[in-house]
């Protein structure tokens, strides 16, 4: 039982605990966004998609500056240097979502109810890496 407690304290410390949370409302600006968009808009899926990627990716960058890592840039060249580095990973990670999603969705014929939530899910384990050791190392 103790080592289950020292493995807990270990693992969930207030920066994961943090990007979990602030993952989850990321996640959530992403499916929200999709959802609407196919739904209330009718806009095509792989469209509605890109555009969820987007606006979640502007969403993270500021909720992981501010409250997860709390970096401490101390001029504008490092600031944006920083946002670059966290833009070239969530590219990575959007090029990585909307392949799989394709082909999920219109490959494999994967309804998006699950094919969405479950690539959002590995892009969300996959941005904590980028962003812990190369966005905002």
């Amino acid at each position: 039982m103790e080592l289950i407690k020292k493995i807990k304290e270990k693992l969930l410390t207030r920066e994961i605990k943090m990007y979990l949370i602030f993952g989850v409302l990321t996640t959530l600006v992403n499916l929200v966004t999709y959802f609407v968009l196919v739904d209330t808009f009718n806009i095509e899926e792989n469209t509605s998609n890109i555009i969820g990627i987007i606006l979640s990716i502007l969403f993270a960058y500021f909720t992981n500056t501010y409250i997860v890592f709390k970096t401490k840039r101390s001029n504008i060249k490092e600031r944006i240097v920083e946002f670059f580095k966290f833009i070239l990973g969530r590219g990575f990670t959007m090029v990585f979502e909307a392949v799989g999603f394709f082909i999920m969705f219109d490959v494999m014929g994967i309804t998006d109810i699950i094919s969405k939530p479950f690539i959002t899910f590995l892009v969300i384990v996959m941005n904590y890496f980028i962003s812990k050791y190369f966005a905002f190392k």
